[in-house]
């Protein structure tokens, strides 16, 4: 604004020295003036401009009157005696160091970031509102307070182990109840690093190691209950199977099994002497033979 206001001086101050140049017939002084006006209205006339960087809209404040209406990123037309707040819609991160409590009353030391970014259509809000800064005004002191209200709910040990991801996505919910009415969206509450006293840390992983041993030794007689299991299917499919084999042989089909021998013994070419056997089997005996 101060600029528009300077050039559009500067173009009334050459177009009178030029009038006065021309009257005195001063040619030098009248084109010097001309070059001045001339440069003084292309600045006049660009200050009717303005460029909204890309990620961010621009709030328009024209003597206090604030426009309903945000400007996008690219170049735009603007009144020249309007003053454009810029705002970045793009992801912010807030990281905070602190010290929380837990359920127990015992300090904690956190490390965790915040990522929001702000609404485009809700600039204009936040700049009549609370101001540019509305970073330091709204976000930080209501993630403080969360984060603390969140942590005090949960058992140290939750926060050192798997409960570290429910505690993260409760402190993102609570925090976009808070502010979602600004315009402002939360997109995560990543948990950095938490410290534990160190009694606390070397008793939370003794126990921890000892229910992995716990686990281990459930598996381990799982299995051996299972391959036991496995060994007793094993001895009665065999017991059961030389029982149906005992079964089906009687001693009209050892006898046949005899006959068949002696055809086949009888067939071949080699040279022998066979006695057909007369005994209780009735098979026949090879007393000798020559191949």
């Amino acid at each position: 604004m101060i600029l528009f206001l300077v050039s559009i001086v500067a173009a009334a101050v050459a177009i009178a020295f030029y009038r006065n140049a021309k009257k005195r017939l001063n040619r030098s002084e009248a084109n010097f003036a001309i070059i001045g006006f001339i440069a003084a209205a292309i600045i006049a006339a660009l200050q009717t401009f303005t460029v909204v960087p890309a990620g961010s809209v621009g709030v328009v404040d024209f003597l206090g009157l604030v426009s309903d209406n945000t400007l996008k990123s690219g170049v735009n037309f603007v009144n020249p005696l309007a003053n454009v707040v810029k705002f970045s819609i793009k992801t912010q991160e807030l990281k905070e160091d602190m010290n929380v409590p837990s359920m127990e009353g015992l300090s904690v030391q956190l490390e965790i970031s915040l990522l929001y970014h702000l609404n485009q259509e809700n600039a204009n809000i936040i700049y009549k509102t609370v101001g540019e800064n509305y970073t330091e005004r709204i976000i930080v002191p209501q993630f403080r307070s969360v984060v603390r209200g969140v942590t005090a709910k949960y058992e140290a040990k939750a926060l050192y182990t798997s409960g570290r991801e429910t505690l993260a996505k409760e402190i993102e919910s609570e925090l976009a109840k808070l502010i979602k009415d600004r315009g402002i969206t939360v997109e995560s509450a990543a948990l950095r690093q938490i410290i534990l006293p160190p009694g606390l840390t070397n008793a939370i992983e003794e126990k921890l190691k000892a229910e992995q041993e716990s686990q281990r030794m459930q598996f381990i007689l799982l299995k051996e209950k299972q391959e036991a299991e496995r060994k007793r299917i094993e001895a009665q499919g065999i017991s059961d199977f030389q029982n149906i084999v005992a079964r089906g042989i009687s001693d009209q089909l050892l006898k046949w099994k005899g006959i068949e021998a002696t055809e086949k013994l009888a067939a071949s070419q080699n040279s022998k002497i066979i006695v057909i056997g007369s005994g209780n089997s009735g098979l026949p005996i090879i007393l000798g033979g020559d191949r």
